[in-house]
Formats: structure tokens, sequence, C-alpha cells
């Protein structure tokens, strides 16, 4: 039975595959995303742009307030 199923799937192997691939990326993006290190210089470049006036405070908050989430999410 199990041949029989290959046989009959084979067309949707390119699916599947794209889907394992997808899959992949996926991961790797989020392990990026919520990789501290990667959070750190990001709080530290948001520091530096405050410092130098390209935000204002209230922006500074927000975004430093979803970094620090990120941070605290688990895996």
């Amino acid at each position: 039975m199990g041949l029989v199923a290959e046989v009959l799937l084979l067309p949707f192997a390119p699916v599947r595959g794209s889907a394992w691939v997808i899959g992949q990326v996926l991961r790797e993006a989020e392990r990026i995303y919520y990789d501290p290190a990667t959070v750190r210089a990001e709080l530290a470049r948001l520091e530096e742009q405050l410092e130098t006036g390209e935000i204002d405070e209230e922006e500074f908050d927000r975004r430093e307030d979803e970094l620090l989430d990120r941070l605290e999410t688990p895996r």
C-alpha cells in the first residue's frame, strides 16, 4: 500500500518539497527574529536613534516595548 500511495502522490512532490522549504525558511526567520543578540542590537540602534533625534520619546517607548516583548517570548 505504501508504494501505491507514493506513486499516486508523486505529482504532488513539488508541492510537498516547496512546503518543506517554506517551513525551513520560516523557522530560520523566527530564530533570527527572537534571537537575544539580534534584539539587543536593535535596542542599541533604537537608543542611538533617540539620542540623534531621529525618533521621539513616544516612538522610542513603543518600539522598545515591542523589542522587550520579543526577548520575553518563550520559544
